[in-house]
Protein backbone atom coordinates (compact mmCIF):
# COMPACT_ATOMS: atom_id res chain seq x y z
CA UNK A 1 0.00 0.00 0.00
CA UNK A 2 1.25 2.86 -1.15
CA UNK A 3 2.31 6.01 1.88
CA UNK A 4 1.63 8.75 -0.44
CA UNK A 5 -1.34 10.75 -1.17
CA UNK A 6 -2.61 13.91 -2.94
CA UNK A 7 -3.02 17.22 -1.04
CA UNK A 8 -3.26 20.69 -0.99
CA UNK A 9 -0.48 22.53 -0.22
CA UNK A 10 -0.07 26.00 1.13
CA UNK A 11 3.23 27.85 0.00
CA UNK A 12 2.40 30.71 1.44
CA UNK A 13 -0.05 33.13 2.12
CA UNK A 14 -1.73 34.97 -0.40
CA UNK A 15 -3.81 34.69 -3.68
CA UNK A 16 -5.47 31.27 -4.32
CA UNK A 17 -2.00 30.88 -6.67
CA UNK A 18 -0.48 30.03 -3.25
CA UNK A 19 -2.06 26.26 -3.53
CA UNK A 20 -0.43 23.28 -5.36
CA UNK A 21 -1.54 19.84 -5.53
CA UNK A 22 1.11 17.46 -4.38
CA UNK A 23 2.03 14.28 -3.30
CA UNK A 24 3.04 14.36 0.27
CA UNK A 25 2.63 11.60 3.01
CA UNK A 26 -0.19 9.74 3.99
CA UNK A 27 -0.66 10.23 7.86
CA UNK A 28 -0.15 7.61 9.92
CA UNK A 29 -3.14 7.16 12.98
CA UNK A 30 -1.58 7.56 16.59
CA UNK A 31 -3.38 4.86 19.01
CA UNK A 32 -6.32 7.48 19.74
CA UNK A 33 -6.79 8.54 16.52
CA UNK A 34 -8.93 7.34 13.00
CA UNK A 35 -7.36 7.39 9.63
CA UNK A 36 -10.19 8.90 7.15
CA UNK A 37 -10.31 8.33 3.71
CA UNK A 38 -11.58 11.94 3.08
CA UNK A 39 -14.66 11.87 0.60
CA UNK A 40 -15.57 15.43 0.64
CA UNK A 41 -14.23 18.23 2.04
CA UNK A 42 -15.32 22.27 2.71
CA UNK A 43 -13.83 25.37 1.19
CA UNK A 44 -15.26 28.44 3.09
CA UNK A 45 -15.02 31.97 3.17
CA UNK A 46 -13.17 31.06 6.71
CA UNK A 47 -10.61 29.23 4.77
CA UNK A 48 -9.69 31.66 1.85
CA UNK A 49 -9.38 34.64 4.97
CA UNK A 50 -7.13 32.18 6.12
CA UNK A 51 -4.96 31.79 3.37
CA UNK A 52 -4.31 35.72 2.72
CA UNK A 53 -2.85 35.40 6.46
CA UNK A 54 -5.41 39.01 7.56
CA UNK A 55 -5.65 40.08 9.77
CA UNK A 56 -2.19 39.67 10.55
CA UNK A 57 -2.62 39.13 14.33
CA UNK A 58 -3.96 35.88 13.26
CA UNK A 59 -0.45 34.81 12.40
CA UNK A 60 0.36 34.60 15.98
CA UNK A 61 -1.44 31.61 16.19
CA UNK A 62 -1.48 30.29 12.01
CA UNK A 63 2.36 31.06 11.60
CA UNK A 64 4.49 33.89 10.58
CA UNK A 65 5.17 33.76 7.29
CA UNK A 66 3.59 30.73 6.08
CA UNK A 67 1.37 28.20 7.42
CA UNK A 68 2.13 25.76 9.99
CA UNK A 69 -0.66 23.33 8.77
CA UNK A 70 -0.08 23.77 5.12
CA UNK A 71 -2.86 21.66 3.99
CA UNK A 72 -5.90 23.89 4.55
CA UNK A 73 -9.66 22.96 4.97
CA UNK A 74 -11.44 22.18 8.44
CA UNK A 75 -15.15 20.39 7.24
CA UNK A 76 -14.96 17.10 6.04
CA UNK A 77 -16.84 13.86 5.65
CA UNK A 78 -15.45 10.40 4.59
CA UNK A 79 -14.92 6.77 5.68
CA UNK A 80 -13.05 5.25 8.64
CA UNK A 81 -10.00 3.34 6.52
CA UNK A 82 -8.32 2.21 9.86
CA UNK A 83 -8.47 2.97 13.27
CA UNK A 84 -5.57 3.28 16.33
CA UNK A 85 -4.76 0.15 19.10
CA UNK A 86 -6.95 2.79 21.53
CA UNK A 87 -10.16 3.74 19.92
CA UNK A 88 -12.91 2.38 21.06
CA UNK A 89 -15.75 4.53 18.88
CA UNK A 90 -15.16 4.28 15.62
CA UNK A 91 -14.05 1.36 13.69
CA UNK A 92 -12.45 0.50 9.77
CA UNK A 93 -15.71 1.11 7.17
CA UNK A 94 -17.57 3.66 9.16
CA UNK A 95 -19.16 6.80 7.76
CA UNK A 96 -17.93 10.07 9.61
CA UNK A 97 -17.90 13.79 9.12
CA UNK A 98 -16.87 16.49 11.18
CA UNK A 99 -14.20 19.44 11.89
CA UNK A 100 -11.00 19.26 12.29
CA UNK A 101 -10.20 22.94 13.46
CA UNK A 102 -7.11 24.41 13.74
CA UNK A 103 -5.64 21.18 12.65
CA UNK A 104 -6.81 21.99 9.28
CA UNK A 105 -5.60 19.57 6.47
CA UNK A 106 -8.98 18.43 5.51
CA UNK A 107 -8.38 19.59 1.56
CA UNK A 108 -6.57 15.95 0.92
CA UNK A 109 -6.73 12.28 0.35
CA UNK A 110 -6.51 11.46 3.76
CA UNK A 111 -6.47 13.17 7.87
CA UNK A 112 -6.29 11.73 10.52
CA UNK A 113 -8.39 13.10 14.01
CA UNK A 114 -8.76 11.63 17.24
CA UNK A 115 -11.56 9.94 18.11
CA UNK A 116 -12.45 12.54 20.90
CA UNK A 117 -12.47 15.32 18.32
CA UNK A 118 -15.29 16.79 16.61
CA UNK A 119 -16.10 14.18 14.32
CA UNK A 120 -19.55 11.58 14.37
CA UNK A 121 -21.15 9.26 12.44
CA UNK A 122 -22.92 10.19 9.79
CA UNK A 123 -26.63 10.03 9.65
CA UNK A 124 -27.71 7.35 7.71
CA UNK A 125 -29.90 9.80 5.06
CA UNK A 126 -27.08 12.30 4.63
CA UNK A 127 -25.28 11.89 1.69
CA UNK A 128 -20.98 13.07 1.78
CA UNK A 129 -21.41 16.47 0.06
CA UNK A 130 -23.75 17.64 2.49
CA UNK A 131 -21.80 16.19 5.27
CA UNK A 132 -18.88 17.72 4.71
CA UNK A 133 -20.01 21.28 5.49
CA UNK A 134 -22.02 20.80 8.63
CA UNK A 135 -19.55 21.31 11.21
CA UNK A 136 -18.88 24.70 9.50
CA UNK A 137 -21.76 26.73 8.75
CA UNK A 138 -24.17 24.74 10.24
CA UNK A 139 -22.36 24.25 13.85
CA UNK A 140 -21.47 28.01 13.74
CA UNK A 141 -25.01 29.80 13.45
CA UNK A 142 -26.31 27.11 15.41
CA UNK A 143 -23.55 28.52 18.37
CA UNK A 144 -24.46 31.84 17.71
CA UNK A 145 -27.94 32.06 17.82
CA UNK A 146 -28.61 29.32 20.36
CA UNK A 147 -25.41 29.93 22.52
CA UNK A 148 -24.38 33.14 22.29
CA UNK A 149 -27.58 34.88 21.21
CA UNK A 150 -29.74 32.73 22.99
CA UNK A 151 -32.49 33.62 20.39
CA UNK A 152 -36.00 33.08 22.00
CA UNK A 153 -39.34 32.50 20.54
CA UNK A 154 -41.17 35.42 18.71
CA UNK A 155 -37.47 37.71 18.87
CA UNK A 156 -36.74 39.72 15.71
CA UNK A 157 -33.82 38.22 13.90
CA UNK A 158 -31.86 40.02 11.34
CA UNK A 159 -29.42 37.89 9.17
CA UNK A 160 -27.21 39.71 7.12
CA UNK A 161 -25.12 37.74 4.48
CA UNK A 162 -28.24 35.25 4.52
CA UNK A 163 -27.61 33.15 1.13
CA UNK A 164 -24.27 32.04 2.35
CA UNK A 165 -23.14 29.50 3.57
CA UNK A 166 -23.79 30.58 7.60
CA UNK A 167 -26.55 32.54 6.48
CA UNK A 168 -28.78 30.20 4.59
CA UNK A 169 -27.91 28.36 7.96
CA UNK A 170 -28.66 31.20 10.30
CA UNK A 171 -32.12 31.29 8.70
CA UNK A 172 -33.43 27.73 9.41
CA UNK A 173 -31.80 27.66 12.67
CA UNK A 174 -33.20 30.99 13.34
CA UNK A 175 -36.61 29.85 12.45
CA UNK A 176 -36.19 26.65 14.62
CA UNK A 177 -36.22 28.35 17.24
CA UNK A 178 -39.11 30.69 16.98
CA UNK A 179 -37.79 34.03 15.89
CA UNK A 180 -39.41 36.22 13.41
CA UNK A 181 -36.44 36.21 10.23
CA UNK A 182 -35.75 39.30 8.23
CA UNK A 183 -32.90 37.98 6.00
CA UNK A 184 -30.66 40.64 3.73
CA UNK A 185 -29.22 39.29 0.31
CA UNK A 186 -29.58 40.15 -3.06
CA UNK A 187 -32.33 40.36 -5.24
CA UNK A 188 -31.55 37.44 -7.36
CA UNK A 189 -31.21 35.02 -3.58
CA UNK A 190 -34.58 36.14 -2.49
CA UNK A 191 -36.92 33.04 -3.44
CA UNK A 192 -33.98 30.94 -1.44
CA UNK A 193 -34.02 32.16 1.49
CA UNK A 194 -38.07 32.51 1.54
CA UNK A 195 -37.99 28.36 0.48
CA UNK A 196 -35.52 28.33 4.04
CA UNK A 197 -38.05 30.27 6.03
CA UNK A 198 -37.19 33.93 5.85
CA UNK A 199 -40.53 36.11 7.22
CA UNK A 200 -39.06 38.96 5.16
CA UNK A 201 -36.38 39.64 3.07
CA UNK A 202 -34.52 43.04 2.14
CA UNK A 203 -32.69 43.28 -1.01
CA UNK A 204 -29.14 45.03 -0.25
CA UNK A 205 -29.20 46.98 -3.26
CA UNK A 206 -31.85 48.59 -2.91
CA UNK A 207 -32.42 49.31 0.99
CA UNK A 208 -29.98 49.79 3.48
CA UNK A 209 -32.13 47.60 6.68
CA UNK A 210 -29.76 49.98 9.43
CA UNK A 211 -31.67 53.13 8.17
CA UNK A 212 -34.95 51.75 8.32
CA UNK A 213 -38.05 51.49 11.00
CA UNK A 214 -38.22 48.28 11.98
CA UNK A 215 -35.94 47.34 15.04
CA UNK A 216 -34.19 43.85 15.99
CA UNK A 217 -33.52 41.88 18.80
CA UNK A 218 -30.16 40.27 17.08
CA UNK A 219 -28.46 40.72 14.20
CA UNK A 220 -26.28 38.21 13.05
CA UNK A 221 -24.20 39.42 10.57
CA UNK A 222 -22.48 36.25 8.86
CA UNK A 223 -20.49 38.24 6.49
CA UNK A 224 -19.20 40.91 8.40
CA UNK A 225 -20.33 43.62 5.88
CA UNK A 226 -22.22 45.84 8.64
CA UNK A 227 -21.15 47.16 12.10
CA UNK A 228 -22.15 47.33 15.41
CA UNK A 229 -22.06 50.81 15.73
CA UNK A 230 -24.41 51.28 11.96
CA UNK A 231 -26.30 48.29 13.61
CA UNK A 232 -26.96 50.26 16.92
CA UNK A 233 -29.77 52.63 16.16
CA UNK A 234 -31.99 49.83 14.56
CA UNK A 235 -31.55 47.22 17.84
CA UNK A 236 -34.16 47.04 20.53
CA UNK A 237 -32.79 47.83 24.04
CA UNK A 238 -31.00 44.76 25.45
CA UNK A 239 -30.36 44.31 21.79
CA UNK A 240 -27.48 41.90 20.07
CA UNK A 241 -25.15 42.31 16.99
CA UNK A 242 -23.48 39.05 17.01
CA UNK A 243 -20.60 38.82 13.93
CA UNK A 244 -17.68 35.83 13.28
CA UNK A 245 -15.71 37.89 11.37
CA UNK A 246 -13.15 39.94 13.93
CA UNK A 247 -11.76 42.92 13.20
CA UNK A 248 -10.17 46.02 15.22
CA UNK A 249 -13.78 47.88 15.33
CA UNK A 250 -15.26 44.89 16.72
CA UNK A 251 -12.96 44.33 19.36
CA UNK A 252 -13.41 47.65 20.40
CA UNK A 253 -17.04 47.62 20.37
CA UNK A 254 -16.95 44.38 22.20
CA UNK A 255 -14.97 45.87 24.83
CA UNK A 256 -16.90 48.97 25.36
CA UNK A 257 -20.47 47.58 25.26
CA UNK A 258 -19.22 44.70 27.84
CA UNK A 259 -19.10 47.69 30.26
CA UNK A 260 -21.52 50.80 28.94
CA UNK A 261 -25.22 50.28 28.13
CA UNK A 262 -27.62 48.17 27.04
CA UNK A 263 -27.11 46.26 23.37
CA UNK A 264 -24.11 44.40 23.13
CA UNK A 265 -21.73 43.54 20.50
CA UNK A 266 -20.26 39.94 20.60
CA UNK A 267 -17.60 37.54 18.42
CA UNK A 268 -16.82 33.70 19.30
CA UNK A 269 -15.02 31.86 17.27
CA UNK A 270 -16.20 28.73 17.45
CA UNK A 271 -13.20 26.51 16.89
CA UNK A 272 -12.17 27.90 20.36
CA UNK A 273 -14.97 25.80 22.23
CA UNK A 274 -13.90 22.36 23.58
CA UNK A 275 -14.15 19.39 21.39
CA UNK A 276 -16.62 18.44 23.91
CA UNK A 277 -18.68 21.12 23.79
CA UNK A 278 -18.64 20.74 20.07
CA UNK A 279 -19.55 17.36 19.73
CA UNK A 280 -22.53 18.55 21.85
CA UNK A 281 -23.75 21.28 19.94
CA UNK A 282 -23.15 18.94 16.70
CA UNK A 283 -25.65 16.79 17.79
CA UNK A 284 -27.67 19.14 18.66
CA UNK A 285 -28.00 20.43 15.03
CA UNK A 286 -28.22 17.16 13.96
CA UNK A 287 -31.12 16.79 15.52
CA UNK A 288 -32.19 19.59 13.93
CA UNK A 289 -31.43 17.95 10.74
CA UNK A 290 -33.36 14.43 11.38
CA UNK A 291 -36.87 16.61 12.29
CA UNK A 292 -36.17 18.16 8.62
CA UNK A 293 -35.91 21.82 9.69
CA UNK A 294 -32.09 22.26 7.92
CA UNK A 295 -30.76 21.44 4.91
CA UNK A 296 -27.76 22.32 3.13
CA UNK A 297 -27.71 24.34 0.31
CA UNK A 298 -25.15 23.54 -2.28
CA UNK A 299 -23.84 25.99 -4.54
CA UNK A 300 -20.61 24.45 -6.55
CA UNK A 301 -18.83 21.51 -6.24
CA UNK A 302 -14.89 21.47 -7.06
CA UNK A 303 -12.58 18.26 -7.69
CA UNK A 304 -9.29 18.58 -5.09
CA UNK A 305 -7.33 19.53 -7.89
CA UNK A 306 -9.44 22.88 -8.46
CA UNK A 307 -8.93 24.42 -4.83
CA UNK A 308 -7.78 27.50 -5.63
CA UNK A 309 -10.68 27.87 -8.21
CA UNK A 310 -12.88 27.54 -5.56
CA UNK A 311 -11.42 29.75 -3.48
CA UNK A 312 -11.19 32.50 -5.92
CA UNK A 313 -15.28 31.85 -6.88
CA UNK A 314 -15.25 32.70 -2.95
CA UNK A 315 -13.51 35.79 -2.82
CA UNK A 316 -15.77 36.85 -5.92
CA UNK A 317 -18.78 37.39 -2.67
CA UNK A 318 -21.39 36.07 -4.72
CA UNK A 319 -21.61 32.17 -3.77
CA UNK A 320 -24.93 31.16 -1.94
CA UNK A 321 -25.00 29.02 0.31
CA UNK A 322 -21.52 25.85 0.56
CA UNK A 323 -18.71 24.82 -1.79
CA UNK A 324 -18.16 21.59 -1.26
CA UNK A 325 -14.77 19.87 -2.36
CA UNK A 326 -14.76 16.66 -4.08
CA UNK A 327 -11.89 13.68 -3.85
CA UNK A 328 -12.45 11.40 -7.11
Amino acid sequence: MTNQMKAIVAKGYGTPDVFELKMVEKPEPNSKEILVRVMTSSATRADSMIRTGKPYFGRLFLGFFKPKKPIPGTGFSGIVESVGTDVTVFKAGDRVFGETKFGFSSNAEYLTISEESVVLQMPENMDYSEAASFADGHLTSFNFLKEIGKVQPGQKVLINGASGALGTAGVQIAKHLGANVTAVCSEKNIGLVKSLGADEVIDYTKVDFTQGNQRYDLIYDTIGKSSFKACAPVLNENGQYLSPVLNGNLICDMIRTSLFGSRKAKFEATGSNSDLRLNALLKEVIDIYREGQLKTVIDRQFPLEKLAEAHRYIDGGHKRGNIVIINA
